[in-house]
């Protein structure tokens, strides 16, 4: 991992604070790029802005929008619930065009009783929604955001099921920790799925014990060996960004400064040479 690969998921830092003030503690911090719970960007813009004036002030930080989350997508749901989900998103996802691309991460909805294609039936959903959206923004499921999707596995049959490289697989240590995926599911046809890689250590509990959001820790603060998890992330081919993206009530009261900064650093403890 190298410094330039670093990001932060905005959700990190604190939500009171202006985004002016949370996009100027993120560079301050080193970081060169930023990753957007997308409600956060649009409520700055329904004060009378547009997508140009975030854009323009990324390019007077230095900084640059890799992606955004919101919501889930909709497979299953009715049909007036479906097209108002495929709305939602060809909105967010034009929002990241006009901000420079970048990957959305999105979790699912499942079947009110599962069957043997459920996941072929929510790849299949994610490829009529990727041929909707802008050239330049991807979608990448994240599995343990889903009834159904429930590990890194599942998320890579989805996207084999969506048979586009437009649609991957979002990869998070802490849904790695929590469910039951293994080290050993990481093999270079599946890390070849990983569109976008999220960045947190975990309390040392069992997997199964743990809250995938409450029992984030910075990195070098939890449990997991990190450097071994991306590092074969990355001898399989990865070589996307990594966003750190914390839950965590102290981080969130502190200064955005203090705490963005708190977080670079912890990111540094991962550089390769």
């Amino acid at each position: 991992m190298k410094p330039e690969q670093f990001a932060i998921n905005l959700v990190s830092l604190a939500a009171q604070a202006p985004l002016e003030a949370v996009l100027e503690a993120s560079a301050e911090a080193g970081f060169g790029k930023v990753e957007y719970n997308l409600p956060r960007a649009k409520a700055w813009l329904a004060e009378g802005r547009n997508a140009r004036d975030l854009a323009a002030l990324h390019d007077r930080l230095g900084l640059r929008c890799i992606g955004g989350f919101e919501t889930t997508v909709l497979a299953f749901a009715d049909e007036a619930r479906q097209e108002a989900n495929a709305a939602l998103l060809k909105e967010n996802a034009e929002l990241l065009a006009e901000l420079g691309g970048g990957t959305m991460v999105a979790g699912t909805d499942g079947p009110a009783q599962r069957a043997a294609d459920t996941l072929e039936v929510i790849g299949r959903r994610c490829a009529d929604l990727i041929g909707t959206w802008p050239e330049g923004v991807n979608l990448a499921i994240e599995f343990n955001w889903s009834p159904v999707v429930k590990s890194f596995r599942s998320a890579v049959a989805v996207a084999e099921a969506a048979d586009t490289d437009r649609v991957g697989v979002l990869f998070d240590p802490a849904h790695y920790h929590c469910t039951a995926t293994k080290f050993d599911d990481l093999t270079d046809a599946r890390v070849r799925r990983i569109l976008h890689v999220h960045v947190d250590d975990m309390a040392d509990k069992p997997g199964d014990r743990s809250h995938c959001n409450d029992d984030r820790r910075l990195p070098g603060q939890g449990c997991l060996d990190l450097r071994a998890l991306f590092g074969r992330i990355e001898a399989g081919g990865y070589t996307g960004d990594f966003s750190i993206e914390m839950f965590d009530k102290e981080l969130w009261a502190m200064p955005p400064r203090e705490a963005a900064r708190r977080m670079f650093d912890s990111l540094r403890t991962l550089e390769t040479p």
